[in-house]
């Protein structure tokens, strides 16, 4: 059965974006990305709100042709164009090429896709991910927290919402301060 994980970059005080949508803060280095890369591209299916989709779709499909991309980029942009993305949306009628769009999350369509073959598939966006989380449908988070304390933002995870118990199974510390947390849903 597929997993699905929420993988998120979240400030010291639990922000996932700073002021004004700002995510610059984020620390991605050379050696944090090839660790994203080689995390994600063992996966089989990007589940993402449409703010998240539509952030990434106006990057990563070419970002592979700007001179100025480090290899962990170039190898990340040819792993977005590769992997089906499913987008929850109420609004967006057009996504890109490998993406399907969904209209609501309903759970049992959720729980049909875990159990086709393939590897884990991983939420993106804390908006969605709440609503997975209401119908407890997440069964790993992996939170990257970096050595920020923005003051203000959007928190990753917003009040409200059913208590979720978690096992703590890997942390890892990277060469440039960013800690992550990997936990595991307790069932």
């Amino acid at each position: 059965m597929r997993r699905i994980v929420f993988h998120l970059m979240v400030s010291l005080d639990g922000y996932f974006e700073g002021p004004d949508a700002d995510i610059g803060w984020h620390r991605v280095d050379e050696e944090l990305h090839a660790f994203f890369n080689a995390q994600l591209a063992t996966c089989s299916a990007f589940l993402e709100g449409r703010v998240t989709y539509e952030l990434m779709e106006g990057y990563w499909p070419t970002a592979d042709q700007n001179p100025g991309s480090s290899p962990p980029e170039v190898e990340f942009a040819q792993i977005w164009r590769s992997m089906p993305k499913i987008v929850y949306s109420r609004t967006l009628d057009a996504p890109g090429p490998d993406a399907t769009v969904v209209r609501d999350v309903v759970p049992d369509e959720v729980r049909a896709l875990q159990a086709e073959p393939g590897g884990d598939m991983v939420v993106g966006g804390p908006v969605l991910a709440a609503a997975f989380r209401e119908h407890d449908l997440i069964d790993e988070y992996r939170l990257f927290v970096s050595p920020v304390v923005l003051g203000a933002g959007r928190k990753a995870f917003p009040p409200g919402g059913p208590p979720a118990d978690l096992d703590l199974v890997e942390t890892r510390a990277f060469g440039n301060g960013v800690v992550m947390l990997r936990y595991e849903r307790s069932r």
